[in-house]
């Protein structure tokens, strides 16, 4: 420990710096060797990186938007295929009434913090957990759905990998734990140059379709996968056409995860956060777009078995040549990487809930490449469990994806909207620090007010849509999963805010000095463990009693007279347990001394443990220390420690 600091007002206080270097290690090998904290500025990134880190998942869902579309439609027939431009005509315009108030958010809340900040800060506690168990569940299905598209676009490549897509998932997700875990800088490099190769391939697919189309060479998809089978058609309704539109909306998702990470931005982190967010939406839509228009000018089949960005892909590429291949392999990668922003957002936002008191503060630490590790871990975990339980079906999963998200939305809008209308009632100069932010007057305060309250309506909207159209297909699983999550914030948010108030000075009174310390040693025999505990014993105080449970009466003669000739006089009491226990006559005995402790006695249980020189041995002894110390944690008075003996 190196001295860097001495205060001499207080010659009990110093600051020291610990001159521990973590050695190499399995852990240094994977994910990298750990950073200091002074290394946290260095680690943030700029524009081009952060639209590989944060925009993959609102790109990547091009791959799937369209195809969920069809799926609905294809109920009324392949007629009904036409309605798919409109809708998504109308998803892309609510992308940008989505986008301008995430821009207005990001310079807002430059801390980050995305619609749970927002809503905490304007909405209430309750609206604010209901926004972050939205969003953590929406990144948990992110990983999930976006994963699983990801394979289905290699086993549409390759048909024999079929069976194994769930092994090949779950294979996936670990390795993006993995990469995450070596930090954010790190994994934005690696990822940049995939995300890039996505948008180049799938513009290039885009520009060729429609330069063929209007020249009347873009023919229709050879050999499509048969259509499913519909027992009886659907008329084309209006449900039919908001279930699709709900199903479209999933090319929103990944909007918002901007806004959650603006500190992973160099400075200045707003105008780069929003800048990105910019871009991020402009190509979404274009893309969006362009894809669904082809798509139904070619005839593509929403199949299982083979994707639409297949289909459409060989169709305009003349078969399943070399530029085909491309697609497909940059469409599983950014399906793949689309994971990334879910790595990214869901351990910054339940760290924030952790800071909170919302979920266990665990999660708010960081770890030792300065990434919230245990987030990212919990992340990888659960999202494992969903494509095994759902055996990695992207239709499947749908359902349950989105609703979290648009419901996120809403709240984060009417908290802006709501934001704006506090900054109105401030006069020129009038500052108002808020838990996230600061709240000054702002002119033109009536125009942003009218935009957010007009999307929180829009998304107000489409959620109920999706709710209604998707709850008999496993909507229902989210509506009870999102009042459950916040249940579970609430349960761990009153324990914390329990224990802070039983644990704060503001009413302390120093109690009374300890005037007697009674000491009880545990033995199961007389060694040199038990020496050394006995020897322990004694230096905390003169009133010492040993005891030892009797289970073999042949043992006890040979026990006290060795204790007899060891112990110095310390009393032995001895419990015969005719039933062979051991711990309840033990704990029994404990309590009868508790409770004739007076007030300002402590009763300190030392147990002797012999410690083997190989870790794996413990396992074959007793560790009667920790089932005491379990058994007696939540009674005051008693202290629990074992005493340590090294045996070489």
């Amino acid at each position: 420990m190196t001295l860097i600091e001495h205060d001499d007002k207080n010659a009990g206080i110093q600051h020291r710096k610990a001159d521990y270097q973590p050695p190499k290690s399995l852990s240094t090998w994977l994910i990298g060797r750990p950073l200091q904290a002074a290394d946290a500025p260095h680690e943030t990134i700029g524009k081009f990186v952060g639209l590989a880190v944060f925009a993959s998942d609102a790109l990547s869902s091009t791959a799937y938007a369209t195809q969920e579309i069809l799926f609905i439609l294809v109920a009324a027939g392949v007629g009904a295929f036409t309605f798919a431009f409109p809708i998504a005509i109308v998803i892309v315009g609510l992308l940008a009434i989505v986008t301008l108030s995430y821009e207005q958010i990001i310079h807002a809340y430059p801390g980050g913090g995305g619609a749970y900040i927002v809503a905490r800060d304007n909405l209430g506690e309750l609206p604010a957990q209901v926004a972050g168990a939205s969003l953590l569940t929406d990144y948990i299905l992110t990983v999930a759905v976006s994963i699983s598209s990801g394979v289905a676009q290699v086993v549409s490549a390759f048909p024999a990998l079929y069976q194994y897509r769930i092994e090949i998932a779950v294979v996936l997700v670990l390795f993006m734990m993995v990469v995450n875990l070596r930090g954010v800088r790190e994994s934005g490099a690696a990822f940049a140059i995939p995300s890039y190769f996505f948008l180049a391939m799938m513009s290039l697919t885009v520009i060729i379709g429609l330069v063929r189309y209007f020249a009347g060479a873009l023919g229709v998809v050879a050999d499509p996968p048969a259509l499913q089978h519909v027992e009886t058609l659907q008329a084309v309704s209006l449900f039919l056409i908001l279930h699709a539109f709900s199903s479209g909306t999933t090319a929103l998702t990944g909007v918002e995860a901007i806004s959650n990470g603006i500190t992973a931005f160099r400075e200045p982190r707003s105008r780069n956060a929003g800048i990105t967010l910019i871009w991020m939406s402009a190509i979404l839509g274009v893309l969006f777009l362009g894809i669904t228009f082809i798509s139904t000018q070619v005839g593509a089949i929403p199949s299982e078995h083979e994707t639409v960005i297949s289909q459409l892909a060989r169709t305009v590429m003349g078969g399943r040549n070399a530029l085909y291949l491309a697609v497909i392999a940059a469409t599983m990668v950014i399906l793949i990487m689309a994971a990334n922003t879910s790595y990214n957002g869901f351990p910054r936002l339940s760290a924030l809930l952790g800071q909170d008191g919302f979920l266990p503060r665990q999660l708010a630490f960081r770890g030792s490449r300065l990434v919230y590790s245990r987030g990212i871990v919990a992340l990888a975990l659960v999202a494992c469990l969903l494509i095994i339980v759902f055996r990695a079906s992207v239709t499947g999963l749908i359902p349950l994806y989105a609703i979290g998200v648009f419901l996120s939305f809403t709240l984060s809008q009417a908290g802006m909207a709501r934001r704006w209308w506090k900054s109105g009632r401030l006069i020129a100069d009038q500052v108002v620090h808020e838990r996230g932010s600061v709240l000054r007057f702002e002119a033109g305060w009536q125009v942003k007010m009218v935009i957010n309250g007009f999307g929180a309506v829009c998304t107000t909207i489409v959620t109920l849509v999706f709710a209604v159209t998707k709850f008999r297909d496993g909507a229902w699983v989210v509506l009870i999963l999102i009042p459950a999550l916040v249940a579970i914030f609430s349960v761990i948010h009153r324990h914390y805010r329990s224990l802070a108030r039983r644990l704060s000075l503001d009413d302390f009174v120093e109690p009374a000095s300890m005037t007697r310390h009674r000491v009880i040693l545990p033995i199961g025999g007389v060694h040199k463990g038990t020496l050394v505990a006995l020897r322990y014993a004694r230096a905390l105080s003169d009133d010492v009693t040993a005891v030892h449970v009797s289970i073999e009466p042949a043992e006890v003669a040979r026990i006290q007279q060795r204790w007899d000739w060891w112990s110095k006089g310390t009393r032995l009491v001895i419990l015969d347990s005719p039933y062979r226990l051991m711990m309840e006559p033990l704990l029994k005995y404990i309590e009868e001394i508790s409770a004739q402790r007076q007030p300002n006695e402590t009763i300190t249980i030392v147990v002797p443990q012999f410690v083997p020189k190989d870790w794996w041995a413990n396992a074959l002894h007793a560790q009667t220390a920790t089932w005491l110390r379990f058994a007696l944690l939540g009674r005051p008075g008693i202290v629990v420690t074992d005493v340590p003996y090294q045996v070489e």
